[in-house]
Parts: structure tokens; C-alpha cells; sequence
């Protein structure tokens, strides 16, 4: 669930975006005590993402709104739906109309490409993870789409995990080094924080196992070929101790032969970057 306090200020950032100074088209023809209804209209097929947070959004700007939902998020949906339905003040509802469709047509865009990856998985037991490839100021929403969708957070910015990808490891002298500085540092700040490192080869691989144990707890594999990946994943499951994941060039076309290699995750940043909108509409309802 979406922490309420990071949403709020989200919105305030995007209605302050929005209105400016003013709502001057409200302003200049509804006045402010003005009550009415409106639904949310459904115009593409996919997942549907983001409900709960418009009920949050229009609560937050008005607790007395009544907010009907019609559909859940995680839900199938196709043109001519109904998502919701909200009463509330006229002025409210315009204000916040564009930031709630805003945030649904991204979500349920994420929400809809990420089924289509789960979907690609069924059969393997490996879990589909999301990256930091995300929009500016949007991460929280865009992640919340993902697990909406039925794909897993990955860590969700720089401050929740050590990843010591191939830029790390070059600018501090080596894989070795690398590690046991990051381990070090643990150790002193946060031993609870957890280390995934990259390997670039099965060399790689084999210097993690090597000097790794009990310091790593993820070996991401890198822009492997399927043939390489399980090479790499029958060498760490055989040494044991390490989760795995798979990165870089996987797609629809080629997620499951990544999955047969057995590899515990497979994260995709197009899940977010790639995704399209899709068409929602709030439309009022006439008294």
C-alpha cells in the first residue's frame, strides 16, 4: 500500500503544477459551494490501476466526498466500463480531474504491460521485478502499478539496498574491492542493509562465490545469453547461499528463455518505460 503521506505530497506537487495561481476556468463560472457527480469512464481495454489512489486523492482535497468504486484495481477492464463514481464539491472534482487521470492512465498502462510479462512467466517459478528506470517525482505511482499489475518491487530508490553495479565496480578498483568495502561500510552503518552485486561473466560469478559468502545476498547476471544465464545459475545453485537475477535485453518475445534457466528474478525496466497510457475519461453527470 502507497504510504498516504508520500502520496499527499505527490499531489500537492501536481495540483500546484496545475492551478498555478488559480483555477480561473472554475472560478469564472461554478461557484465554490457547488455541489455535482461525475464517473469515471473506461475507453481502452488492459488492467486497470489507480482507483484507490484517486479515492485518496479526493479525499484528500475533500473528506466529505462520497466515492463510489465500480471496479478494483488489478481488474480487466474494457471500453464503456465504469471505474467510479464521486460526489463531491464541483471545484474539487475539476481541479482534481486531470491529476486523477493523469496518475490512472499511467498506472493502468504499467499495470497492463506488467500482466502481459507475469503472464509470459506462468509455469516458471521465477518472479518478475521492476527497476529505478522510472519518471522523476512519479516513482511511488509507477511501482504501485507494477505490483498492481502482479510484478514485485525491486528496491525502490539508492537508500534501501546496496547494488553494485558495473560503474561502482569500476570506479572503486574491482569486483573484490568492491564487495568488502561495501560489506565494510554495512558493518559500521546498517548491517541489516542487504549487497546485490552485478557480474558481468561467468568469471565474475566465480569471484563472487569465491570471496561473497555470508556478505552477498543477490548475484544479478547481466546482458547474459539464455545459454550463459543457466550456465551461471547451475553454478551458483550448486554452491548455494546466493538468489539470482537476470537483467538486461529481456523482453515478450524472450522472457521464457530466460526463465528456463531456473533464475530466481528477472527484472525489467521496460516494464515502466515502455509502457503505454491508456484512455480514461471523467465525464459529469448531469442533475
Amino acid at each position: 500500500m502507497v504510504d498516504p503521506q508520500a502520496l499527499y505530497k505527490l499531489v500537492d506537487a501536481a495540483l500546484l503544477e496545475d492551478i498555478g495561481e488559480g483555477d480561473h476556468s472554475t472560478l469564472a463560472c461554478i461557484p465554490a459551494t457547488a455541489r455535482g457527480k461525475a464517473v469515471l469512464k473506461i475507453k481502452d481495454n488492459g488492467i486497470l490501476a489507480g482507483v484507490e489512489i484517486a479515492k485518496q486523492i479526493f479525499l484528500y482535497k475533500d473528506l466529505e466526498v462520497l466515492f463510489t468504486l465500480e471496479k478494483q484495481d488489478g481488474e480487466l477492464m474494457g471500453p464503456g466500463e465504469i471505474a467510479f463514481t464521486i460526489e463531491s464539491y464541483i471545484p474539487t472534482i475539476l481541479q482534481c480531474e486531470r491529476v486523477v487521470l493523469n496518475c490512472m492512465q499511467r498506472m493502468s498502462g504499467i499495470a497492463t504491460l506488467t500482466r502481459q510479462y507475469v503472464d509470459a512467466l506462468k509455469g516458471y517459478p521465477t518472479q518478475l521485478l521492476d527497476t529505478r528506470k522510472t519518471t522523476p517525482n512519479f516513482r511511488l505511482l509507477e511501482k504501485e502499478a507494477v505490483r498492481i499489475g502482479g510484478g514485485k518491487n525491486h528496491r525502490f530508490g539508492l537508500y534501501d539496498m546496496i547494488m553494485l553495479k558495473d560503474n561502482h565496480i569500476d570506479f572503486c578498483g574491482g569486483l573484490e574491492k568492491a564487495i568488502q568495502k561495501a560489506w565494510d561500510y554495512t558493518q559500521l552503518i546498517n548491517p541489516n542493509l542487504k549487497i546485490e552485486v552485478e557480474a558481468r561473466s561467468l568469471e565474475d560469478v566465480k569471484k563472487i562465490l569465491l570471496t561473497a559468502r555470508g556478505k552477498v545476498f543477490r548475484i544479478m547476471l547481466d546482458n547474459f545469453t539464455p545459454k550463459a544465464l543457466k550456465e551461471a545459475v547451475d553454478i551458483i545453485k550448486k554452491e548455494g547461499g546466493f538468489e539470482t537475477e537476470a537483467s538486461g535485453g529481456i523482453n515478450l518475445q524472450n522472457i521464457y528463455e530466460y526463465a528456463a534457466s531456473g533464475v530466481d528474478f528477472i527484472s525489467v525496466g521496460a516494464l515502466i518505460h515502455q509502457a503505454r497510457s491508456l484512455d480514461l475519461s471523467l465525464k459529469a453527470i448531469k442533475a
